[in-house]
């Protein structure tokens, strides 16, 4: 059976804060499955769940910011559960908590505490890596460290092939390394090369020349080979793919971006 297909709503996070209900509709009459959402909205736990379940899209996940979670684990998580998404992502590190810092040891901690409570829930966790995951540590790229030091039943991956490829790896070759703990896999595409300052692009402002280089384009329309990450993900028992695009291709809206996405998909079987 092939994998379904859901959009991270981020994609399109400024047509949901207008009309989220017209913005799902089109969501689901682009093709896609399911969703994954990047905050509510002002929307309660249950008017989403109701309005997934009348549109005809499964809720299956959300990016939940780390402080969020950790903060009240119990309560965020459950507002997730109630909604009916089986997983929940640690979705991005502050540079505080990256590798390297004294931060990133309280991750690993934590990771295991909110894998527990989500356990508890009838949800999984997952982490949704960047390219800063990809320095070493005492010989070992940060990513991995963390997926040895946290058991798999309280924390699986949601590898980003986009960033996995800007971290120096093919993401088919790093989809099988996780064989069995790749619940859901993020297609995401750009063009260029990694820069000092590609993050303004994901909204994380800094200093200086703004980055052009490095672009996000509609899954299919970049550099990644598609079929070769659809096909490991396939063998390493993955159950959603996921389409993210930070920003929109030049000329194109965001919902354009996520239709143009979708039928690239079809194209290739999914």
């Amino acid at each position: 059976m092939s994998i379904p297909v859901a959009l991270q709503l981020y994609s399109v996070r400024d047509a949901m804060s207008t009309d989220m209900e017209s913005t799902l509709r089109q969501v689901k009459a682009a093709g896609y499955a399911g969703v994954e959402f990047a905050g509510l909205f002002n929307r309660t736990p249950e008017e989403i769940r109701d309005l997934c379940q009348e549109i005809g899209l499964v809720p299956v996940s959300a990016h939940v910011p780390y402080y969020d979670m950790i903060a009240d684990p119990e309560k965020v998580l459950a507002d997730y559960a109630r909604i009916g998404c089986k997983y929940v992502a640690i979705p991005y590190l502050t540079p505080e908590c990256r590798p390297g810092t004294d931060g990133f040891a309280a991750v690993i901690e934590n990771a295991r505490k909110l894998g527990s409570v989500a356990g508890s829930l009838g949800m999984e966790l997952l982490y949704h890596n960047h390219d800063f995951e990809f320095v070493k540590l005492n010989g070992k790229y940060a990513l991995d460290v963390l997926y040895e030091s946290v058991e798999p039943s309280l924390l699986k991956t949601e590898l980003d092939t986009c960033w996995v490829s800007v971290g120096g790896e093919r993401p088919d070759g790093f989809i099988r390394k996780y064989h069995g703990r790749t619940p859901i896999v993020h297609l995401k595409d750009y063009v260029g090369q990694k820069t000092e300052h590609m993050y303004e692009l994901i909204g994380i402002q800094s200093s200086g020349k703004s980055a052009e280089a490095f672009g996000f384009r509609s899954v299919g329309s970049g550099v990644l080979d598609f079929k070769a990450i659809t096909r490991a993900a396939e063998e390493s028992g993955t159950k959603w793919f996921v389409v993210e695009q930070d920003n929109p291709s030049p000329g194109k809206s965001p919902m354009e971006c996520a239709v143009l996405s979708r039928e690239y998909l079809k194209t290739i079987g999914y």
